[in-house]
């Protein structure tokens, strides 16, 4: 007589109790799945590119930045640059020119008093705010550009703030007898002393801002014989 075979006890609805009770098989959906990348948008890559390229100019300078770091640092490739910019000199230029319509309007819009010497300290404030507040972009405009901007240059940006000034030097010159031929003189050095003061300022940071820009006004206004030993600011800014 031959032995009975071993088979498997559990039924085929018992098997699938069990499988069911165990939960489902594993498998390649039970792992943690990647969170999609945002795609950027032109306009948002534009952006990025420029903040990366700002960032880097102001510390490496023009020579020593790369268009290979920029793309490396924005996650994109080099043509995604040049389809941006041209390349690294069309990405500088818009960088420079964008600092220099910031600074700009900064001091222009500042000069809302109308006695001559508070519209001086805002102007001299004014500066000194940019250099505060976005010294990355005052570090570059303060190098040599090696390349040809469609504003200019800093000189020339100085000399544009000058000429804002030199009409308020020119009707205090009248109203004090002076020759208002010189206006533009005196408003070439005002402005030319405050933007050589904020380049040393940027780095060193002391005294403090309100004080700087009234040692500024006060060698302004009064010259080198009117000092006053502690200058004082006149408008209603106090830092």
């Amino acid at each position: 007589m031959m032995d009975p075979v071993a088979t498997d006890s559990s039924t085929p609805s018992t098997t699938r109790s069990a499988r069911a009770s165990q939960g489902p098989a594993s498998s390649n959906t039970d792992k943690p799945r990647r969170a999609r990348r945002t795609r950027m948008t032109g306009a948002e890559r534009r952006e990025q590119l420029l903040d990366i390229g700002r960032t880097l100019f102001a510390d490496k300078g023009f020579e020593g930045t790369s268009v290979e770091e920029i793309a490396a640092k924005a996650g994109v490739s080099k043509p995604v640059v040049y389809e941006h910019f041209g390349g690294k000199e069309g990405l500088y230029a818009v960088v420079v020119d964008r600092e220099m319509r910031q600074l700009l309007g900064m001091v222009t819009g500042s000069l809302t008093a109308g006695h001559p010497r508070e519209l001086c300290e805002q102007a001299a404030f004014a500066l000194l705010d940019y250099i505060e507040e976005y010294t990355d972009g005052f570090r570059i405009l303060v190098r040599d550009s090696p390349i040809p901007q469609s504003t200019g240059t800093f000189a020339s940006l100085i000399s544009d703030i000058a000429t804002q000034v030199e009409d308020i030097l020119g009707q205090e010159f009248k109203t004090r007898g002076f020759d208002p031929k010189l206006a533009p003189l005196y408003a070439q050095a005002l402005v030319g002393s405050v933007a050589l003061t904020g380049q040393w300022w940027l780095d060193v940071r002391k005294p403090k801002k309100a004080e700087v820009a009234a040692h500024l006004v006060n060698l302004a206004w009064h010259g080198l014989d009117g000092l006053e030993p502690k200058p004082r600011l006149i408008g209603h800014r106090k830092n």
